[in-house]
């Protein structure tokens, strides 16, 4: 449904911190599923770890938020170069279930739950081959570029 090019038009992340490489389906103010695959050459892979390659938890949580992020820009029909951003501002009930590691698929669940005031909440998974690997509420705020 969208391709890189297209993300990126949603999301200001570039190599190597954009972590969405495609969008499956995308409902607006509901739900999006995309995905990141996970490579052995991914530049965090040689410092976590060297001789046990495991995707940081903090990136598998910026990729879920990163997905959020797409829907809820989707949603409020806005991009980046409109004049807004989309912060992370938050996660609650953040669980690891398993490790990701080079050659999985990450799929990246999140589900629209609410928005006041300019923040937005959203229940998200992250999951490999159909097994849990983290979840989390998570929190973006839309706030004009400074």
């Amino acid at each position: 449904m969208m391709d890189v090019n297209e993300i990126r038009q949603y999301l200001p992340h570039r190599y190597p911190f954009l972590l969405v490489d495609r969008v499956m389906e995308l409902e607006l103010g509901k739900r999006i599923l995309a995905y990141k695959n996970v490579t052995v050459n991914e530049p965090f892979f040689n410092g976590h770890f060297p001789d046990h390659a495991v995707m940081p938890g903090v990136l598998i949580v910026e990729a879920m938020a990163q997905a959020a992020g797409i829907l809820g820009f989707k949603t409020m029909d806005k991009k980046p170069a409109d004049g807004s951003i989309y912060l992370f501002v938050g996660a609650d009930k953040l669980r690891f279930k398993q490790q990701v590691v080079p050659g999985d698929q990450l799929m990246l669940e999140a589900g629209y739950l609410s928005d006041k005031r300019g923040i937005w909440k959203f229940e998200c998974r992250a999951m490999v081959e159909g097994d849990l690997a983290a979840s989390a509420t998570i929190l973006c705020a839309d706030r004009e570029k400074s």
